[in-house]
């Protein structure tokens, strides 16, 4: 799959999740981590991929476990959305320490401190080399991160949905709880929904199967995964749509 030297990927959307930035802290950002991080997808997008990230909010406050505790979910989701925002715009300062220009695009309105989302600017940024963060969510409540990241990844037309997690791919069960666990090196959108594998919530699974948007899960704390999977070598899980031969 892999051409060597040559970015496999023109152009792909990058989840991070908010708890990629914490490093060993217990919330908040590992400045060393996110410098880390940064340098990373600052020398991938140096080889001409054209890159936009969705980050997670988790680091910071999470929305759905505040509104199991008694908070009204939308209140809740409305102040991780918030929490998305402190984060892009940590990523955004360090991608541009790096030399890369960023921009961030929020799905809420407070153009004090990025732009609003518009699609076609969008595109027009990751045409001119820009890396764009989508910050903010959907905007609406009841939404998660995965979900923004399935949306936008359709919106900008991006070859492939990049998952940075902290295991190496998708198992049939929690690899931490059962180390005998199978891991998948391919799967198909249907039986990640049909086994509830949770590799992305099923909103975020269905929209990537009806658009056929390949999914790549892989470990963001192995250092050059996100160039090795730019390249397209066979690290991770491919989530796509099987057919059978």
């Amino acid at each position: 799959m892999s051409n060597e030297g040559k970015p496999f990927y023109g152009r792909v959307l990058l989840k991070l999740s908010g708890e990629a930035l914490m490093g060993a802290l217990p919330y908040g950002v590992d400045t060393n981590i996110l410098r880390e991080v940064a340098s990373e997808i600052a020398e991938v997008h140096k080889l001409g991929t054209q890159m936009a990230l969705v980050i997670g909010g988790g680091n910071i406050f999470r929305g759905v476990s505040t509104a199991s505790k008694g908070m009204d979910r939308s209140t809740a989701d409305y102040m991780g959305m918030l929490a998305t925002v402190m984060n892009a715009l940590a990523l955004q300062d360090a991608l541009e320490k790096c030399g890369v220009a960023t921009r961030v695009q929020t799905a809420i309105d407070m153009k004090e401190v990025a732009e609003p989302y518009i699609r076609r600017r969008a595109i027009r940024h990751l045409e001119k080399g820009r890396i764009v963060i989508f910050a903010a969510g959907t905007g609406l409540p009841f939404f998660t991160t995965d979900t923004t990241a399935a949306l936008r990844a359709v919106e900008i037309g991006a070859e492939v949905l990049l998952k940075a997690t902290k295991v190496d791919g998708v198992y049939e069960s929690d690899p931490e709880k059962n180390p005998q666990a199978k891991r998948y090196d391919r799967i198909s959108y249907s039986e990640v929904l049909s086994r509830n594998l949770r590799v992305m919530d099923a909103t975020a699974i269905s929209l990537s199967r009806d658009q056929n948007t390949r999914i790549v899960v892989f470990n963001l704390r192995q250092k050059g995964n996100i160039l090795n999977v730019i390249m397209g070598k066979p690290i991770g899980t491919v989530v796509e749509e099987i057919h059978d031969a």
